[in-house]
């Protein structure tokens, strides 16, 4: 017997959803994710990028790459002036990079709880920097911070646009709209 479609499935306590009962459905967004040199040099690339997919986030954008001054410039801007500043361009620029856009309710927010705190040795345990990361100055990965902030980064690193597909899971992991 094939299984049932979402829709159709038991509510909590055994309750039957209605088909047109409004469902409260988040956002969804895309959201701009790199793995950075240290991500790729540790070879941890397809243990971070498998648990983004078990949460159920889709795919929609996939590029390895080497950074250009120029690009890194303009992707940290927000940053001009602070200390760190002239170290991290040099480290985004000294080994290539995966630019990752990915699609999903409240993705951005999504991504960034996954990842912890910024810092690897102070993120928590069951976070992708708890887990994998062991420094203040290499955390494995950035995200954007804000929808905003995922509009004009995904421009940057994907300027031919992205691939919009439908995932046949998706009926299975996203709420109704």
């Amino acid at each position: 017997m094939a299984a049932s479609p979402p829709s159709a499935l038991a509510g909590p306590g055994g309750r039957a959803y209605a088909d047109g009962l409004p469902r409260r459905q988040p956002p969804v967004e895309t959201t701009l994710l790199l793995f950075k040199p240290d991500a790729l040099q540790r070879g941890l690339v397809g243990r971070l990028l498998a648990r983004f997919e078990d949460k159920g986030l889709q795919i929609v954008g996939l590029r390895l790459l080497r950074m250009t001054s120029e690009l890194a410039a303009r992707h940290y801007a927000p940053h001009v002036g602070k200390p760190f500043y002239p170290g991290l361009l040099r480290f985004m620029t000294a080994a290539p990079i995966i630019a990752l856009a990915l699609r999903g309710p409240k993705a951005v927010a999504v991504v960034r709880t996954m990842l912890g705190a910024t810092f690897g040795i102070d993120a928590k345990p069951g976070t992708l920097r708890g887990d994998f990361g062991c420094s203040k100055t290499f955390n494995l990965l950035h995200a954007s911070d804000a929808p905003e902030t995922a509009a004009r980064e995904l421009e940057l690193f994907f300027p031919d646009g992205l691939e919009a597909w439908e995932p046949a899971t998706a009926p299975w992991l996203w709420d109704p709209a």
